[in-house]
């Protein structure tokens, strides 16, 4: 039985609310609560791997289980991004190329051990661990990304999130009237949902002088976890139906 979520519209709805849920978190954590980047990281890791370990001990999907494994990917791939681009200072532009470069390869390992890197059919342990590999460094790519975008591109919060809506718009008309790899495009899209939730992120919580809406990062954390909860209450409601037919 296939232990991960079905790719549909929800699926992404629900992908851009805990990446964007992931980056107000872990702000609030490393710079709000001021644990620090290092610490964070560690601490959020650490949360990671325990969802982690309960995600490869189940038998089968586990709503709660997967999109908590998901939302400690973003929470620890934000700390963890900072720790790099700012406290190390190797920049957005150098951290988003040392990811990207790290993603590529674990996508090629996958991909010469497994022939394939579909996310419809993830049985095996081995798989698994690819799998969630892949979108850690997915996630901790994505608050790169979308730093360079914000801050050094010169477009600005809303300018970078409207950017990036405007490419996975595109990639989702792709997917409809093209012929292109649809693997291909779940993991230009996956990757893509991150920077434009890091994004969105900070147009929630930044400042208005500083173009983004004020909310702060606990304002919009509590509303991210609200909307977030109710749609896994949502799949997991549907996921019992299922399982039980």
């Amino acid at each position: 039985m296939n232990k991960v979520a079905e790719i549909t519209a929800f699926f992404w709805v629900m992908k851009i609310c805990a990446t964007t849920l992931g980056e107000t978190a872990g702000d609030l954590l490393s710079m709000t609560m001021n644990v620090g980047y290092a610490v964070s990281s560690m601490i959020l890791f650490g949360f990671f791997l325990g969802t982690l370990a309960l995600q490869l001990l189940s038998k089968r999907f586990h709503p709660v289980i997967y999109w908590s494994v998901i939302l400690t990917t973003s929470t620890a791939g934000t700390t963890m991004s900072d720790y790099m681009d700012r406290t190390l200072g190797l920049g957005y532009a150098t951290g988003s190329l040392i990811l990207i470069t790290c993603l590529l390869i674990v996508l090629a390992i996958w991909h010469f051990s497994e022939k394939t890197l579909s996310v419809s059919n993830i049985k095996t342990v081995k798989v698994e661990l690819f799998y969630w590999v892949a979108i850690l460094f997915s996630n901790t790519l994505g608050t790169a990304l979308g730093d360079f975008l914000a801050d050094d591109s010169g477009l600005g919060f809303l300018g970078s999130a409207t950017l990036i809506g405007g490419i996975i718009s595109l990639i989702t008309l792709a997917s409809y009237i093209t012929q292109l790899n649809r693997v291909m495009l779940f993991w230009i899209a996956f990757v893509l949902t991150r920077p434009f939730g890091a994004t969105f992120g900070d147009l929630l919580t930044k400042p208005l002088e500083k173009g983004g809406l004020g909310f702060g990062t606990i304002g919009s954390s509590i509303i991210l976890t609200f909307i977030l909860v109710a749609c896994v209450i949502h799949v997991s409601l549907a996921d019992k139906t299922t399982y039980k037919n």
